[in-house]
């Protein structure tokens, strides 16, 4: 079967490693003209099911508790299973009780475990959540990597403008987020920064929680921090604005004083696509499957559509599957 897929982004590229696995003639097209650049590169890449069911549904954790593995399974080496930490500052240890309120999967720890886990932290916080089962990876390595596994799979790629009028196939599957074709979605737009400093070692994302601006530091290669992110309602996709600047920088000042020294190495800005439940969505008319809606989620649920998608156009459903889309 030939299945020919708009948008290189993650949904793109998981759905093109589900389906090449099971031996389709996949072809992804793009219209920008590298893998850099769309919303899945600007993502944290936090694989926290638990963590995020502190502002979603449950669907969110069902669907994301595999994700680690289905990620680990495809690109070995690539999943840090350190955990994730959740700290406030002793003024807002409301917040923190609030969050463990609405989580799961986490154990409380005192400042001595807090140290234990992030030495650079020690005397910070008096009290966290740590969520031992979470996962984080580089989104951009991940999406590099997993083309260049893809392409050594026989997936065809094809990037700039005319890449959208390629020929057609057995099966068109969109997954093109903001721009693509369905009723209901918004765009939430998602500001963030990469800071560079020596002067910091952590060994897994660190939320901190604030009553208004609650943010996440995530360490990567070569002494870089992803500090993300705002949620904005707005597709609109200029550059970040200096109050989001000044916001984030702020938060990452109060993690730890060494961010204030750090380098700002880059700002970024994605729109994320929504539905109104903020929940993602697989759907099918004719001979085209779309995925979309995995809003704040990317690399966390993209794993299950691409499975639920896969399924649906080798036609593996099972019975149940295709009862629950057809009540949905």
């Amino acid at each position: 079967m030939k299945v020919l897929i708009r948008g290189a982004g993650v949904t793109g590229l998981t759905l093109a490693h589900e389906l090449s696995s099971r031996g389709a003639d996949v072809t992804v097209v793009d219209s920008r003209r590298q893998i850099a650049g769309n919303a899945s590169w600007q993502a944290g890449g936090m694989l926290a099911p638990w963590c995020e069911r502190e502002s979603a549904e449950e669907a969110v954790l069902t669907l994301g508790r595999g994700a680690a593995d289905w990620w680990d399974a495809a690109l070995p080496g690539h999943v840090m299973r350190n955990g994730t930490l959740v700290v406030a500052a002793a003024r807002d240890v409301a917040e923190l009780d609030r969050f463990g309120r609405r989580t799961s999967g986490y154990r409380a720890i005192d400042a001595g475990a807090i140290a234990a886990l992030e030495p650079d932290l020690d005397g910070s916080f008096v009290s966290a959540l740590f969520f031992n089962e979470e996962a984080h990876l580089d989104p951009r390595q991940a999406l590099l990597g997993l083309q260049q596994k893809l392409a050594r799979m026989g997936v065809r790629f094809e990037f700039g403008y005319g890449a959208v009028h390629s020929p057609s196939a057995d099966v068109e599957a969109d997954c093109t987020g903001i721009t693509g074709q369905l009723t209901g979605l918004r765009g939430v737009r998602g500001e963030m920064l990469i800071l560079r400093t020596s002067e910091v070692t952590l060994a897994r994302p660190v939320r901190l929680l604030h009553p208004r601006i609650p943010v996440y530091v995530v360490p990567r290669s070569g002494n870089l921090f992803m500090v993300g992110a705002t949620m904005i309602e707005s597709d609109a996709a200029g550059p970040i604005t200096a109050r989001s600047v000044m916001e984030l920088l702020n938060a990452a000042y109060a993690l730890h004083p060494a961010f204030g020294e750090a380098e700002l190495v880059e700002t970024g800005t994605g729109i994320r696509p929504a539905f109104t439940d903020n929940l993602p969505r697989v759907e099918r008319e004719g001979n085209t499957i779309r995925i979309n809606g995995l809003y704040r989620h990317g690399f966390l649920l993209a794993p299950a559509m691409a499975v639920k998608a896969a399924a649906m156009i080798l036609g593996t459903e099972t019975e149940k599957e295709r009862a629950d889309e057809a009540h949905h």
